[in-house]
């Protein structure tokens, strides 16, 4: 009797019975490997025992490579197995080991690779998986019917835990499949668009496809740039693209570092599991706003002052304010000196200052210099007024003069000790604003920065802001710091901890190699939705990457900056000109009744553009309501939107009406709900999407529009738009 299959849903549950026990397979070996990492762990510290030199450097080694080999196996426990490559006879062995997995083929004398979050062997040390960054692994995601690269069936395994739950398959090469090889579901990437996104993004290390996998595997000098519309998974590709380069060169990268750059602490939290589900925790994090060390910052100002704050002129104006007296300056300094009254008054002083500054000396780096040369001046006056027998020396004057307290008075005010934010909060003045940024800003731009500046405050910086902090820094420099060595095995004074010259000098190693605070060495640089970097902020990332690789990553069309050729310049400057581009074209994020209305709005602003295309269809065309009262509407669009998706819901508003909006809704708020603005929405990926008065979103500055695209954007599946006005909606 027939033991086949017979009905598709039977082949189907064959079909995840085999791949389980595959995959229990794979676990089984996971917790041996486990258990022998944590052994080598605790045999490592027993090695400490035996006291002598030799002993302890193997413990170090045994212990630093059994932790981390046993981190990397908790990480990727979730998922672990997601692909299967069923070869073709003539398929070349794997660069990364053997030529066969150990199962059976489906294809007579080809290969089976299964693919996954890391590479794992058996006992004989066969291959169990092949990690997704290995070139044996490429073919799951760069293999078409037209370039199958010998893969006869390609097959996305899913998985809750340790069960497999679904698998979907690829038949590229029909012809040399056997008649009894299985062909399961409609494909694994328009299967994984339907399942809600959670309140953090997914890795698509199962889904990549091959105009993503190029950019990912791009080489990793010099730049890469990756752009394309909303859904096309730009930001995904930044991310496996560091996860791809660690795995390649991990000695260049991981010590010198990755940075990856977001617009705001919204994406920069959205995407932060990312990288450690592929396996990569050596990767730094930040939002435009922190990336500076002592400064955090998530609120936005308005379009106009953020251009006005962003423009590369600012530098101009920040230097000018760098090299000016601080404001409660002295403007002159009496000493008497053995009955003799020695002066500078402002003019004179004036000259000590740009004498200085003019050469481009870094205002706090010469602290004492400036005090040098005003004894210098002051001393000078000594010629005149005393004989050449009664004439100090130089040396005694300036000793006698510099220990007086009020000497020392003057120069504290004189010539302080400045912060960036210092110098930034002198821009209150509006007198003093007008004269840095007068030839170098527009009348009505000026006034536009003295608006903005005359509430300016430290403790509540708007993300504009950190960018010209940074520059002042560069501007004003560091004060010179006499260097104290310190035993790091020091307790108080007088008082060591016990410590053996080995744990000493693996001491002074780490000192040597710790990454200073504000580190600026990373050997690559991420940076996602470039389009919005302003010029200034070019310049504070660059500072970052003088000798980095970079991966570039975002969309023209949402482009809130809105003179690109001075963004462009300012990127080409702090990246370089050696690049490699790369334009991805499809949306898969939205449906294509979402991505319909969005592609409306802005090609009536802008008919020529290009935009990628969605390839889906939900069946629910989005919902746009025109409302009298705008809160009571809102509220119910929300409900609403919350009970048809299980995922994530955002709210999109303006700017200045945001936290207005999150106040109507504390009633419904629950964690899978965020309401964030125009700008914090870049990158952004949601369920359901409810956006709060589209038209004055499209109103919100000169690229308005723009901002009205990436919110009509964002959603995956539900969209509602809640308007007094319907005029914001082009006509289909």
């Amino acid at each position: 009797m027939s033991t086949e299959p017979t009905t598709a849903a039977d082949e189907t549950a064959a079909e995840l019975a085999a791949e389980q026990r595959y995959v229990d397979r794979v676990y089984s070996r996971l917790a041996d490997l486990r258990k022998s990492a944590a052994e080598s762990e605790k045999a490592g510290f027993n090695i400490a025992k035996v006291g002598n030199f030799g002993a302890l450097v193997e413990r170090d080694a045994m212990v630093y490579h059994a932790a981390r080999r046993r981190l990397a196996l908790d990480a990727e426990y979730e998922g672990l197995v997601f692909g299967r490559l069923d070869m073709g006879p003539n398929a070349r062995p794997p660069d990364d080991g053997p030529a066969s997995a150990p199962v059976e083929p489906a294809v007579p004398d080809g290969e089976v690779r299964y693919i996954g979050r890391l590479g794992l062997r058996d006992e004989k040390y066969e291959p169990l998986v092949v990690d997704w960054r290995a070139p044996a692994a490429a073919p799951f995601y760069r293999a078409t019917p037209t370039d199958r690269m010998d893969v006869v069936r390609r097959r996305t395994i899913r998985s809750s835990g340790e069960q497999v739950v679904g698998v979907e398959d690829d038949l590229l090469d029909p012809e040399a499949a056997p008649a009894e090889m299985a062909v399961i579901g409609d494909g694994a990437l328009l299967a994984a668009l339907t399942r809600a996104t959670g309140t953090g993004m997914r890795d698509i290390v199962a889904t990549i496809q091959k105009e993503q996998d190029d950019a990912i595997r791009s080489p990793a000098s010099g730049v890469t740039v990756v752009r394309g519309g909303p859904g096309t998974g730009k930001t995904a590709v930044a991310l496996h693209r560091a996860a791809y380069l660690l795995y390649n060169d991990r000695n260049r990268f991981e010590s010198g570092g990755v940075l990856v750059v977001g617009p705001s602490e919204v994406f920069v939290g959205y995407v932060a599991r990312v990288l450690p589900s592929l396996g990569e925790d050596a990767v730094t994090l930040r939002s435009l706003g922190q990336l500076v060390p002592g400064y955090v910052a998530e609120r936005h100002d308005p379009p106009e002052l953020a251009v006005a704050k962003g423009s590369v002129r600012m530098a101009r104006v920040l230097a000018r304010a760098a090299r000016d007296n601080a404001p409660d300056a002295p403007s002159r300094i009496r000493v008497l000196y053995k009955g003799q009254l020695l002066q500078l008054d402002g003019r004179a002083l004036t000259d000590v200052r740009r004498d200085l500054l003019n050469s481009g000396a870094k205002r706090n780096a010469v602290r004492p210099k400036a005090a040098g040369l005003v004894l210098d001046a002051l001393w000078r006056q000594t010629e005149q007024l005393f004989s050449k027998a009664a004439r100090p020396k130089r040396e005694e004057f300036a000793q006698e003069i510099a220990e007086r307290p009020e000497f020392r008075t003057f120069m504290s005010q004189w010539w302080p000790r400045l912060r960036p934010v210092d110098v930034l909060s002198w821009f209150r003045d509006g007198a003093r604003l007008r004269r840095y940024a007068e030839g170098i800003y527009s009348t009505q731009q000026i006034g536009v920065l003295v608006r903005g500046f005359a509430t300016f405050d430290p403790d509540d910086l708007h993300v504009a802001d950190v960018a010209l902090l940074d520059e002042l820094n560069e501007l004003l420099g560091e004060p010179p710091v006499r260097k104290v060595k310190r035993d790091p095995f020091q307790v108080a004074e007088g008082v060591h901890e016990l410590s053996t010259r080995f744990e000493r000098e693996a001491a002074a190693r780490r000192a040597a190699t710790e990454r200073p605070l504000d580190y600026r060495e990373y050997a690559h640089i991420v940076v996602d939705e470039a389009q919005d970097v302003s010029p200034m902020q070019w310049r504070m990332v660059g500072r970052r990457g003088e000798f980095a690789s970079w991966t570039v990553v975002g969309d023209p069309a949402q482009a809130a900056w809105p003179d690109q050729a001075e963004a462009n310049r300012a990127m080409t400057e702090a990246v370089g000109k050696r690049r490699r581009d790369f334009e991805l074209t499809t949306n898969y994020r939205n449906a294509a009744e979402i991505f319909d209305v969005a592609a409306r709005v802005i090609r009536r602003a802008e008919p020529g553009i290009s935009l990628p295309t969605a390839v889906r269809r939900a069946g629910v065309p989005p919902t746009h309501l025109t409302v009298s009262e705008l809160r009571p509407a809102v509220l119910s669009a929300v409900r609403e939107v919350l009970a048809a998706v299980e995922g994530t819901v955002g709210v999109i508003a303006t700017t200045a009406t945001r936290d207005g909006v999150a106040g109507w809704l504390t009633e419904v708020a629950e964690p899978r709900l965020q309401v964030v603005t125009g700008l914090d929405a870049k990158g952004m990926e949601y369920d359901g999407v409810v956006v709060v008065e589209p038209g004055a979103l499209a109103a919100e500055g000169a690229n308005g529009v723009r901002t009205l695209y990436v919110a009509l954007s964002r959603a995956t599946q539900r969209l509602t738009t809640v308007a007094t006005d319907a005029r914001w909606l082009p006509v289909s």
